[in-house]
């Protein structure tokens, strides 16, 4: 989600047109269909895996309506994270922002760089591999990664904006359009929530602490809405959970 905001700031940058790279706008229309194909793939996912859960129980399919109302609650912000993808910030990336701003876009796109290390953690976790030293270690990768690309991107982004204008950085917020502002708190929100749910699993990784255990998941906990919420942003804390009260 972080990569976004670079949109929203780079169109506000009306000056900043010397350099330019054709990457910037290319790089979204390879995106775009990705995100949707990807909202697409991650329901089927949830689907089968509620099916996979509730197999025991009731052999019956599960209604489809249902399923797909545990999923948006579930998934909430991820899903919603695509659809601004797509329907605002690709439109505000090839055509409101006429080609100017492409250093702050371009840096932007380093958030991406916490991609690999937040996707292995979700692959070790479905393997069952929490226990292991490779686990620990992308873990601690992870948590640098998207502190620093995906965190600290923001500050850096206003820091890079003032240095340009020759301002203090204490007064870009109040040189910048108000929509820049509100697009950064918003963007930078769910990072720094995602972002505290990292550093709540890598405690209880580090430290193998654990809550009190818990009755295994059913599907009828997914479709009822009593699963304990896991983000899609590679790391579950109850997965670690489970995981420490397993070894």
């Amino acid at each position: 989600m972080a990569s976004s905001a670079g949109y929203i700031i780079a169109s506000s940058c009306d000056d900043i047109v010397e350099d330019q790279h054709w990457l910037t706008s290319a790089y979204i229309l390879f995106a775009v269909p990705y995100f949707v194909y990807d909202i697409y793939a991650m329901f089927m996912c949830y689907w089968y895996k509620l099916r996979i859960k509730g197999h025991e129980a009731d052999s019956g399919a599960k209604p489809l309506g249902a399923a797909l109302t545990s999923y948006l609650r579930r998934e909430f912000l991820m899903v919603l994270h695509h659809i601004v993808m797509v329907t605002v910030c690709f439109p505000v990336s090839v055509f409101w922002r006429q080609g100017k701003g492409d250093y702050f876009q371009g840096v932007m796109f380093l958030a991406e760089v916490s991609t690999p290390w937040v996707c292995l953690g979700k692959i070790l976790i479905q393997y069952k591999q929490q226990h292991t030293l490779l686990h620990k270690v992308n873990g601690a990768t992870m948590l640098v990664t998207f502190f620093i690309c995906r965190v600290l991107l923001f500050p850096y982004l206003y820091y890079a904006y003032g240095r340009y204008a020759s301002i203090p950085l204490h007064m870009v917020p109040f040189n910048v359009p108000w929509q820049v502002n509100l697009g950064a708190a918003m963007l930078m929100a769910p990072q720094v929530y995602w972002f505290s749910l990292i550093c709540r699993g890598a405690m209880r990784l580090f430290t193998g602490s654990s809550r009190s255990r818990r009755r295994p998941i059913t599907a009828k906990d997914e479709l009822d809405g009593q699963a304990p919420f896991q983000p899609a942003n590679g790391y579950s804390t109850h997965a670690t959970e489970q995981n420490s009260d397993s070894h």
